[in-house]
């Protein structure tokens, strides 16, 4: 028997926790995923999105101990993506009477991924959907975070069925944010949003004006914990990130060949201790770029290091540049450093990424021949002081 459990009334989690799953297109997951997907049973059957393809059965056996799953009426897809939605082709098998309901970019999206044309019902922002004692109230999210994206709301019940929004990558059996350590949940759901939807922060607004205009008692998301208890503060925290707040943390990234640039590192991460305010040093050699991307999330400054090889970065630093560039962490500043030996570029390639990536250069780059002298180091200790006494002037 599976555990379903009743988060409202006639209203159910059916998804599933995939436990071991560790890396999420390139986004450690060291907690692992949920795949989560909801049953609403009323004089009409609704099932708000599916799962990843092999936990197709998994849900169907969910939805089998409720309802027979021949009786569904609706399949609502809030977001095509395959870790939502490749079990909808599975899912139909069963469910012949069903029809798919989605945003006009959700069809293209389905019909192109599974070569299929089901019984659509297409809506757009404002449309909604009699299931008999409560409706279904259709909310349009464009880019958070795909043109496809789009949140359900549940009158009666008052559930926001948010989709990526609002989620955090974290496998329990306690399927509530009270019933869990908050920190945890937090903390998750804040690297969840640097990852995935820091380079959308700037729809943020909208997306959270809309929502202002249904009263929501729970957010359900498709991955993680729902909210009920801490709704306020998630609603806060995506208020904050979205307009660009920043704490005085500063996040040195560097990575080292013979160690004259994690000198260097060091040596700045003092001064910006120094200024009083916070700093945090990360390796890119031993740092899970999703990680440390968590940590850029709310600090004020960005401080990129690397030793220069073949005229560039290294290796490990070139393929940081092409994440943050596509994150584009909004209201920060910024600065890089580098060793080099014969002849540099490193310093170069990272400033021009910084600024890809809409991050402001505030201080003029810091290039060290081979080792850095007692001179030089006393140099890298003052770069991390002035850097920081900028960023905490630059903060919102």
């Amino acid at each position: 028997m599976m555990n379903n459990i009743e988060i409202a009334k006639g209203v159910y989690s059916v998804g599933a926790v995939d436990w071991t799953m560790r890396d999420f297109h390139g986004y450690g997951t060291p907690r692992g995923i949920t795949y989560n997907a909801y049953l609403i049973v009323d004089e009409k059957i609704c099932l708000i999105d599916t799962v990843k393809a092999p936990f197709a059965s998994e849900l169907l056996e969910r939805i089998s101990q409720i309802v027979d799953p021949a009786k569904i009426d609706y399949i609502v897809c809030n977001h095509t993506e395959p870790d939502h939605a490749s079990a909808l082709p599975i899912i139909m098998e069963k469910t012949p009477q069903a029809k798919v309901v989605l945003t006009s970019q959700g069809k293209d999206s389905i019909v192109k991924h599974y070569n299929k044309e089901y019984d659509f019902q297409v809506v757009k922002e404002g449309d909604s959907l009699d299931l008999g004692a409560k409706q279904l109230k259709f909310i349009t999210m464009p880019m958070l975070h795909w043109p496809d994206s789009m949140a359900t709301y549940l009158t009666g019940e008052e559930i926001l069925f948010s989709n990526d929004a609002f989620g955090q990558h974290i496998s329990t059996t306690k399927r509530f944010d009270d019933e869990n350590e908050i920190h945890d949940v937090m903390q998750e759901a804040a690297k969840y949003y640097a990852n995935i939807l820091m380079p959308y922060s700037r729809l943020v607004g909208t997306a959270l004006t809309k929502a202002e205009t249904v009263k929501i008692k729970m957010i359900a998301p498709s991955h993680g914990v729902i909210w009920r208890s801490h709704i306020e503060d998630i609603l806060k925290k995506y208020e904050q990130w979205g307009s660009g707040y920043h704490d005085d943390t500063v996040v040195i990234i560097y990575d080292t060949m013979w160690g004259a640039t994690e000198d260097m590192a060091r040596r700045i991460l003092e001064g910006v201790a120094a200024s009083g305010a916070k700093g945090k040093l990360h390796r890119l050699k031993t740092s899970a770029m999703s990680d440390i991307i968590n940590d850029v999330l709310e600090a004020g400054g960005v401080i990129l290091g690397s030793s220069t090889q073949h005229n560039t970065v290294l290796a490990t630093m070139g393929g940081f540049l092409t994440y943050i560039e596509g994150l584009k962490p909004v209201n920060k500043i910024g600065a890089a450093f580098s060793a080099h030996g014969w002849a540099g570029g490193a310093l170069k390639a990272m400033e021009e990424s910084l600024k890809r990536a809409g991050i402001a250069i505030e201080n003029p780059g810091l290039a060290v021949k081979w080792l850095a002298s007692k001179e030089e180091q006393d140099a890298c200790f003052q770069f991390g002081l002035e850097f920081a006494k900028k960023m905490q002037a630059n903060k919102k």
